[in-house]
């Protein structure tokens, strides 16, 4: 297993991670494991953009799209 050290640690925060930890019946470390657990979880599921996309706009309802009329393109610069 891999470990790490967290450096610069903000007293308070050590205070209340030791405090956290036992009202849990945990030691600091276990404590900050459980965080890091619970924090970072398991991967999330990708996301399908197509219902993403349906999701955001389903609440708007469906029916046709009035489409503005469309104008002629402008014609391109001429550079010469």
């Amino acid at each position: 297993m891999a470990s790490i050290t967290i450096r610069n640690l903000d007293d308070g925060l050590k205070r209340r991670l030791r405090i956290q930890a036992a009202e849990h019946g945990r030691s600091m470390e276990e404590e900050a494991r459980e965080i890091l657990r619970r924090a970072v979880g398991k991967p999330a599921a990708p996301r399908n953009l197509g219902e993403a996309i349906h999701r955001r706009f389903a609440a708007l309802g469906e029916g046709p799209l009035e489409l503005p009329p469309r104008e002629a393109m402008p014609e391109a610069p001429r550079f010469d």
